[in-house]
């Protein structure tokens, strides 16, 4: 029997999200208010801090979830088949031929649609 157990989230794990939340918070202010500061001084603070609170964050169960569904995204994109550069080339004229050929036709049918109307209101030719 193949059952699915669900785990509920402790409130250490709340607490291990809020202390990453905060984190980030903090280094995004620490950005702004030190803006005297050299700019790639504050981007590294930055990314040391996020850095930090992903590392807290993955100690929780959702935080293991997130990163196996990243992981099982990235496998599903190399399932993926891309289309040649030839398919690429064709299928990009077709779209434009055919943007090309609806705009003609609502340019027409709008001038079509303006005389008639000119003409049912009298003020045609």
């Amino acid at each position: 029997m193949n059952s699915k157990v669900e785990t509920v989230g402790t409130g250490l794990d709340t607490a291990k999200l809020v202390v990453a939340l905060l984190i980030v918070l903090s280094a995004i202010g620490a950005f702004y208010i030190y803006a005297e500061q050299s700019l790639l001084l504050r981007v590294i603070g930055m990314l040391i801090a996020v850095a930090v609170a992903s590392v807290i964050a993955l100690q929780t169960d959702k935080g293991r979830q997130v990163w196996g569904f990243f992981q099982e995204a990235q496998i599903e994109v190399r399932k993926v088949v891309w289309p040649t550069r030839q398919e690429t080339v064709q299928t990009t004229l077709i779209v434009i031929l055919m943007v090309i050929f609806i705009a003609i036709f609502l340019w027409m049918l709008d001038l079509f649609l303006g005389w008639s109307i000119g003409e049912l209101m009298g003020q045609g030719g």
